[in-house]
Protein backbone atom coordinates (compact mmCIF):
# COMPACT_ATOMS: atom_id res chain seq x y z
CA UNK A 1 0.00 0.00 0.00
CA UNK A 2 1.27 3.18 -1.22
CA UNK A 3 1.30 6.47 1.57
CA UNK A 4 -1.31 8.26 -0.68
CA UNK A 5 -3.39 5.12 0.12
CA UNK A 6 -2.69 5.60 4.20
CA UNK A 7 -2.40 9.77 4.01
CA UNK A 8 -5.64 11.70 4.88
CA UNK A 9 -7.78 12.88 2.15
CA UNK A 10 -8.56 16.26 2.33
CA UNK A 11 -9.67 18.40 -0.41
CA UNK A 12 -6.79 20.83 -0.97
CA UNK A 13 -3.41 21.49 0.59
CA UNK A 14 -1.85 24.83 0.88
CA UNK A 15 2.05 24.99 1.77
CA UNK A 16 4.99 27.74 1.02
CA UNK A 17 8.29 28.75 1.99
CA UNK A 18 10.02 24.95 2.01
CA UNK A 19 13.09 27.01 1.21
CA UNK A 20 14.65 23.64 -0.67
CA UNK A 21 18.42 24.19 -1.37
CA UNK A 22 19.29 25.88 2.08
CA UNK A 23 20.21 24.58 5.53
CA UNK A 24 17.68 25.45 7.70
CA UNK A 25 14.96 23.97 5.09
CA UNK A 26 12.86 21.26 7.21
CA UNK A 27 12.64 18.46 4.05
CA UNK A 28 12.45 15.69 6.43
CA UNK A 29 9.36 17.10 8.15
CA UNK A 30 7.78 18.25 4.68
CA UNK A 31 8.19 14.89 3.69
CA UNK A 32 6.72 13.31 6.44
CA UNK A 33 3.84 16.17 6.10
CA UNK A 34 3.15 14.82 2.29
CA UNK A 35 3.08 10.93 3.36
CA UNK A 36 0.33 12.00 5.87
CA UNK A 37 -1.55 13.99 3.71
CA UNK A 38 -3.05 13.80 0.40
CA UNK A 39 -5.21 16.02 -1.84
CA UNK A 40 -6.78 16.37 -5.54
CA UNK A 41 -4.99 20.16 -5.72
CA UNK A 42 -2.10 21.51 -3.78
CA UNK A 43 -1.06 24.79 -3.92
CA UNK A 44 2.60 25.86 -3.69
CA UNK A 45 2.60 29.23 -2.59
CA UNK A 46 6.30 30.37 -3.32
CA UNK A 47 9.55 29.41 -1.93
CA UNK A 48 9.72 26.29 -2.62
CA UNK A 49 13.03 26.35 -3.83
CA UNK A 50 15.64 28.83 -3.24
CA UNK A 51 17.09 30.24 -6.02
CA UNK A 52 19.01 33.33 -3.93
CA UNK A 53 20.83 30.41 -2.05
CA UNK A 54 21.90 28.07 -4.97
CA UNK A 55 22.66 30.71 -6.63
CA UNK A 56 25.87 31.74 -4.10
CA UNK A 57 26.18 27.44 -3.78
CA UNK A 58 24.96 24.36 -4.61
CA UNK A 59 23.41 22.69 -1.74
CA UNK A 60 20.53 20.02 -2.37
CA UNK A 61 20.64 16.59 -0.24
CA UNK A 62 18.41 13.72 -0.91
CA UNK A 63 16.29 15.12 1.45
CA UNK A 64 15.38 17.47 -0.58
CA UNK A 65 15.45 15.69 -3.70
CA UNK A 66 12.83 13.42 -1.74
CA UNK A 67 10.29 16.04 -1.38
CA UNK A 68 10.60 17.27 -4.86
CA UNK A 69 10.23 13.87 -5.95
CA UNK A 70 6.82 13.09 -3.77
CA UNK A 71 5.36 16.34 -5.40
CA UNK A 72 5.97 15.04 -8.18
CA UNK A 73 4.74 11.24 -7.62
CA UNK A 74 1.68 13.24 -6.37
CA UNK A 75 0.98 14.82 -9.79
CA UNK A 76 1.28 11.39 -11.18
CA UNK A 77 -1.28 9.50 -9.34
CA UNK A 78 -3.61 13.02 -10.30
CA UNK A 79 -3.08 15.29 -8.02
CA UNK A 80 -3.16 19.09 -9.70
CA UNK A 81 -0.25 21.31 -9.02
CA UNK A 82 -0.39 24.91 -8.62
CA UNK A 83 2.96 26.23 -8.31
CA UNK A 84 2.84 30.37 -6.86
CA UNK A 85 6.10 31.34 -7.65
CA UNK A 86 7.71 33.59 -4.76
CA UNK A 87 10.87 35.79 -4.39
CA UNK A 88 12.73 33.24 -3.97
CA UNK A 89 11.92 31.17 -6.59
CA UNK A 90 11.52 34.29 -8.74
CA UNK A 91 13.51 32.36 -11.83
CA UNK A 92 10.28 30.45 -12.23
CA UNK A 93 8.03 33.51 -13.06
CA UNK A 94 10.17 33.34 -16.96
CA UNK A 95 6.94 30.49 -17.11
CA UNK A 96 3.97 32.05 -15.44
CA UNK A 97 1.09 30.49 -17.54
CA UNK A 98 2.74 27.19 -18.63
CA UNK A 99 1.54 23.97 -17.45
CA UNK A 100 4.33 21.16 -17.47
CA UNK A 101 2.64 17.20 -17.17
CA UNK A 102 -0.09 18.78 -14.69
CA UNK A 103 1.86 21.39 -12.80
CA UNK A 104 0.71 24.71 -13.24
CA UNK A 105 3.25 27.76 -12.87
CA UNK A 106 1.69 30.77 -11.68
CA UNK A 107 2.00 34.52 -10.23
CA UNK A 108 -1.31 33.72 -8.26
CA UNK A 109 -4.53 31.89 -8.59
CA UNK A 110 -8.31 32.05 -7.57
CA UNK A 111 -9.37 28.72 -5.88
CA UNK A 112 -12.68 28.11 -5.03
CA UNK A 113 -13.07 26.39 -1.72
CA UNK A 114 -15.73 23.48 -1.15
CA UNK A 115 -18.63 26.19 0.30
CA UNK A 116 -18.50 28.17 -2.80
CA UNK A 117 -16.08 31.48 -1.46
CA UNK A 118 -13.08 32.40 -3.85
CA UNK A 119 -9.36 33.00 -2.50
CA UNK A 120 -6.67 35.00 -3.85
CA UNK A 121 -3.52 32.41 -3.95
CA UNK A 122 -0.16 34.44 -3.88
CA UNK A 123 3.05 34.28 -2.38
CA UNK A 124 3.11 38.38 -0.92
CA UNK A 125 6.36 39.13 -1.87
CA UNK A 126 5.16 41.50 -4.04
CA UNK A 127 3.75 43.43 -1.47
CA UNK A 128 7.26 43.96 0.90
CA UNK A 129 8.51 47.51 -0.08
CA UNK A 130 11.66 45.93 0.83
CA UNK A 131 12.22 43.61 -1.71
CA UNK A 132 10.58 45.00 -4.22
CA UNK A 133 12.51 48.91 -3.88
CA UNK A 134 15.65 47.21 -2.07
CA UNK A 135 16.58 43.76 -3.16
CA UNK A 136 20.38 44.41 -1.48
CA UNK A 137 19.15 45.18 2.06
CA UNK A 138 16.21 41.91 1.23
CA UNK A 139 19.76 39.68 0.68
CA UNK A 140 21.23 41.05 3.69
CA UNK A 141 18.11 40.76 5.71
CA UNK A 142 18.12 37.01 4.02
CA UNK A 143 22.33 36.52 5.51
CA UNK A 144 21.10 37.86 8.86
CA UNK A 145 18.34 35.19 9.06
CA UNK A 146 20.32 32.17 7.78
CA UNK A 147 22.63 32.68 10.41
CA UNK A 148 19.35 32.64 12.82
CA UNK A 149 18.21 29.48 11.36
CA UNK A 150 21.71 28.21 11.61
CA UNK A 151 21.19 28.68 15.48
CA UNK A 152 17.97 26.68 15.15
CA UNK A 153 19.34 23.49 13.92
CA UNK A 154 21.62 23.02 17.04
CA UNK A 155 19.06 23.73 19.30
CA UNK A 156 16.46 21.50 17.48
CA UNK A 157 18.76 18.81 17.30
CA UNK A 158 18.28 18.50 21.35
CA UNK A 159 14.79 19.68 21.76
CA UNK A 160 13.96 16.76 19.40
CA UNK A 161 15.96 13.91 21.37
CA UNK A 162 13.39 14.99 24.06
CA UNK A 163 10.71 14.60 21.95
CA UNK A 164 10.05 18.67 22.48
CA UNK A 165 7.97 20.27 19.61
CA UNK A 166 10.80 22.54 16.83
CA UNK A 167 11.35 25.91 18.49
CA UNK A 168 12.94 29.00 16.12
CA UNK A 169 14.56 31.62 17.27
CA UNK A 170 13.57 33.92 14.90
CA UNK A 171 9.90 33.05 15.07
CA UNK A 172 9.70 34.42 18.84
CA UNK A 173 12.43 37.55 17.73
CA UNK A 174 9.10 38.69 14.75
CA UNK A 175 6.65 38.08 18.00
CA UNK A 176 9.06 40.25 20.39
CA UNK A 177 10.34 42.99 18.24
CA UNK A 178 7.60 46.01 17.72
CA UNK A 179 8.52 46.54 14.32
CA UNK A 180 8.79 42.87 13.32
CA UNK A 181 5.10 43.10 14.73
CA UNK A 182 3.77 45.94 12.97
CA UNK A 183 5.57 44.62 9.45
CA UNK A 184 3.46 41.74 9.75
CA UNK A 185 0.24 43.34 11.02
CA UNK A 186 0.76 45.88 7.92
CA UNK A 187 1.54 42.86 5.55
CA UNK A 188 -1.87 41.39 6.67
CA UNK A 189 -3.80 44.43 5.94
CA UNK A 190 -2.36 44.73 2.47
CA UNK A 191 -2.99 41.28 1.25
CA UNK A 192 -6.90 41.32 2.67
CA UNK A 193 -7.19 44.42 0.28
CA UNK A 194 -5.51 43.22 -2.84
CA UNK A 195 -7.64 39.82 -2.12
CA UNK A 196 -10.83 42.89 -2.17
CA UNK A 197 -9.21 44.20 -5.12
CA UNK A 198 -9.68 40.69 -7.19
CA UNK A 199 -13.32 40.45 -5.89
CA UNK A 200 -12.36 37.36 -3.78
CA UNK A 201 -13.98 36.56 -0.06
CA UNK A 202 -10.23 36.33 0.88
CA UNK A 203 -6.55 35.47 0.54
CA UNK A 204 -4.02 32.72 0.93
CA UNK A 205 -0.26 34.06 0.88
CA UNK A 206 2.96 33.12 2.66
CA UNK A 207 6.32 34.94 2.46
CA UNK A 208 6.56 36.15 6.15
CA UNK A 209 6.93 32.67 7.73
CA UNK A 210 4.28 33.71 10.65
CA UNK A 211 0.96 31.13 10.29
CA UNK A 212 -2.69 32.43 10.48
CA UNK A 213 -5.86 32.15 10.08
CA UNK A 214 -8.23 35.02 10.57
CA UNK A 215 -11.16 37.65 9.25
CA UNK A 216 -9.63 41.54 8.62
CA UNK A 217 -12.61 43.50 7.80
CA UNK A 218 -15.00 40.99 6.66
CA UNK A 219 -12.33 39.21 4.36
CA UNK A 220 -10.64 36.06 5.46
CA UNK A 221 -6.85 35.54 5.75
CA UNK A 222 -4.89 32.86 5.76
CA UNK A 223 -1.06 32.56 5.60
CA UNK A 224 0.57 29.19 5.06
CA UNK A 225 3.57 29.92 7.26
CA UNK A 226 6.97 27.80 6.67
CA UNK A 227 9.07 25.14 6.92
CA UNK A 228 12.03 26.51 8.02
CA UNK A 229 10.66 28.35 11.62
CA UNK A 230 7.04 27.18 12.21
CA UNK A 231 6.98 23.81 9.91
CA UNK A 232 3.07 24.36 8.83
CA UNK A 233 1.03 24.28 6.09
CA UNK A 234 -3.01 24.64 5.63
CA UNK A 235 -5.29 22.39 4.11
CA UNK A 236 -9.16 22.53 3.27
CA UNK A 237 -11.32 19.76 4.41
CA UNK A 238 -14.18 18.71 1.83
CA UNK A 239 -16.68 20.78 3.45
CA UNK A 240 -14.56 24.08 3.16
CA UNK A 241 -13.10 24.37 6.52
CA UNK A 242 -9.37 25.66 6.68
CA UNK A 243 -6.96 24.03 9.22
CA UNK A 244 -3.62 25.33 10.11
CA UNK A 245 -1.51 22.04 9.97
CA UNK A 246 1.37 22.48 12.89
CA UNK A 247 3.51 19.30 11.99
CA UNK A 248 5.82 18.88 14.21
CA UNK A 249 3.20 19.23 17.51
CA UNK A 250 0.81 17.08 15.80
CA UNK A 251 3.61 14.04 15.08
CA UNK A 252 5.89 14.73 18.49
CA UNK A 253 2.42 14.28 20.56
CA UNK A 254 2.19 10.76 19.55
CA UNK A 255 5.79 9.21 19.89
CA UNK A 256 6.99 8.30 23.79
CA UNK A 257 9.25 9.86 25.53
CA UNK A 258 12.31 8.21 25.97
CA UNK A 259 15.38 8.55 28.31
CA UNK A 260 18.37 9.84 26.05
CA UNK A 261 22.18 8.23 26.99
CA UNK A 262 24.41 12.13 27.79
CA UNK A 263 26.94 10.44 25.31
CA UNK A 264 24.26 10.15 22.45
CA UNK A 265 22.87 13.72 23.40
CA UNK A 266 25.78 15.42 22.93
CA UNK A 267 26.97 13.24 19.78
CA UNK A 268 23.44 14.29 18.36
CA UNK A 269 24.06 17.90 19.40
CA UNK A 270 27.62 18.07 17.75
Amino acid sequence: MSDEDEAKQVRSIFISDLHLGTRGAQADLVLEFLRAYDAPQIYLVGDIIDGWRLKSGWYFPQAHNDVVQKLLRKVRKGSRLIYITGNHDDFLRDFTGSEFGGIHIADHALHETADGKRLLVIHGDLFDLVVRNAKWLALLGDWAYTVALASNTVVNKVRRLFHLPHWSLSAWAKQKVKNAVNYIGEFEICLAAEARRHGADGVVCGHIHHAAHRKIDGLTYINTGDWVESCTAVVEHHDGRFEVIRWPQYRLKSEPVRPIPLPALVSEAA
